[in-house]
């Protein structure tokens, strides 16, 4: 990890170096009282994160209206729930591709420049569903195409975007940075499906597809305003840079990043973490079944939006009082309790008969898993180098997007085999049960230290 302080002739940091931490490892003198309990926004005094981060505010909601409008208009246009199946499964697929790829092209080139070429595709493709949707040429194959060329471009933002961090803070910030990104994009997650569902009605889809490109030119001008950050010269040992001196961004290069992460139980840990608990202990495809047989008496509407709503509800309640855990320094000790305490909890959801018990175990499952975020993030940007970031963050996009669907498929057969409460409770158990077996398997990684 880079931690050495560049200076220019006038001893500030030049643009685009690692933001050293102090001598004594801390930046201001701990927070007593109720401020110790709040999220710690130092990370926003850094002018290049704090730009960075008021993008992602931005987007947070204007991405989850066209996350919403694509799968209605599929669905006005051919009543098929399947087809609204195909159409998420057609954006999938690039998004492992190019998140993959764009990891290592993110290793190679300036991340600034990688984000602008990135954002700015992602927006002319906001404006092309506008034009489809305005002009209504009600062509399911042309949204499928649409929507594969921007999760393309998504693939290759969230690598360079999520590994630029570590150079705009320093280390002992890591987690509390971790904790602001998250807390916008869940909140994101909840505001912008309300709002969708709010102005469809009033101004239609084509408005939802424009109001996300207008928020990502938002995006274009904040990462156009921060520093140039170019690939850092190679420390590590043979092996983990490029000996030969020449750039790549082919795909032995992304077999060189799963090498990287074999080598490093570390981070190998980090990503079992979250496969285990999102690919044994993520019910959501359970939520309908869950709310038209056991809580309805609640009302099936009611019930279903209270389902989903409770984990990124209780995530957000968790980045809001990161204070209480974001100066952790044992990061792989915090993200292991946090991913038994999301299996326990979603056990607890398949042992609750009352909706407002599966609700409240929900939401400590959404405040488990801010933890858990906070951390796995934390230690992907300290155990790795600078020049494999990249291409840990594209695993980590991969990771994060593939584990809820494959929970879908798993969660659905044994939900049909079992009944969907006690899936959802073994599953739970089972994320709990396997997380402590590799914490005893694997010491190095519960005291791991950052």
């Amino acid at each position: 990890m880079e931690t050495a302080r560049n200076t220019d002739d006038t001893g500030e940091p030049r643009q685009g170096d690692p933001i050293a931490d102090p001598p004594d490892g801390t930046a201001a003198p701990p927070k007593t009282g109720w401020r110790r309990w709040v999220m710690d926004t130092r990370p926003l005094r850094h002018r290049p994160f704090r730009r960075l981060w008021t993008s992602t505010t931005v987007t947070a909601v204007g991405s989850q209206l066209t996350a919403v409008a694509v799968p209605k208009q599929v669905y006005d246009i051919t009543g098929s729930s399947a087809w609204v199946g195909y159409a998420s499964f057609a954006g999938l697929v690039p998004l492992v591709v190019f998140g993959l790829w764009g990891g290592v092209v993110a290793d190679r080139m300036d991340r600034r420049t990688l984000m602008l070429v990135t954002n700015a595709g992602i927006a002319v493709t906001s404006l092309l569903f506008w034009a489809q949707s305005f002009a209504g040429l009600d062509s399911v194959p042309l949204l499928i195409v649409l929507l594969a060329a921007q999760q393309g471009f998504f693939g290759m933002n969230s690598p360079a975007r999520n590994a630029s961090i570590a150079r705009l803070v320093p280390a002992h910030e890591l987690p509390a940075a971790g904790a602001l990104q998250s807390t916008v994009a869940q909140t994101g997650m909840i505001v912008g499906p309300l709002l969708a569902g709010a102005l469809i009605p009033v101004v239609g889809l084509p408005a939802l597809y424009l109001t996300d490109a207008v928020a990502l030119c938002v995006t274009l001008w904040a990462v156009w305003r921060l520093p140039a950050l170019p690939p850092l010269p190679s420390s590590g040992p043979a092996g983990e840079g490029e000996p030969d001196g020449r750039p790549r961004a082919g795909w032995r290069d992304v077999a060189d990043g799963f090498r990287y992460i074999t080598a490093h139980r570390v981070l190998l840990l980090s990503f079992l973490a979250d496969i285990i608990a999102m690919v044994f202990g993520m019910p959501r495809a359970l939520f309908p079944q869950l709310a038209s047989h056991t809580y309805a008496p609640w009302g099936e509407g009611f019930a279903l939006g209270l389902l989903f709503a409770a984990i990124p509800l209780g995530a957000v309640a968790g980045g809001l009082l990161s204070g209480t855990f974001s100066r952790a320094r044992r990061h792989g000790l915090m993200v292991i309790v946090a991913v038994v305490a999301w299996g326990l909890a979603i056990s607890g959801v398949g042992l609750s008969s009352s909706l407002w018990w599966a609700a409240a175990f929900l939401a400590v499952a959404g405040v488990a898993d801010m933890v858990s975020m906070v951390f796995r993030g934390a230690i992907l940007q300290s155990a790795a180098t600078d020049h494999m970031r990249g291409r840990m963050q594209g695993v980590f996009t991969v990771v994060v997007a593939g584990g809820p669907r494959i929970a879908d498929l798993l969660h659905g057969t044994a939900g049909s085999l079992l009944g969907p409460r006690t899936a959802v409770a073994a599953g739970g158990l089972l994320v709990a049960v396997l997380m402590l077996g590799l914490a005893v398997a694997v010491p190095d990684f519960r005291r791991y230290t950052a």
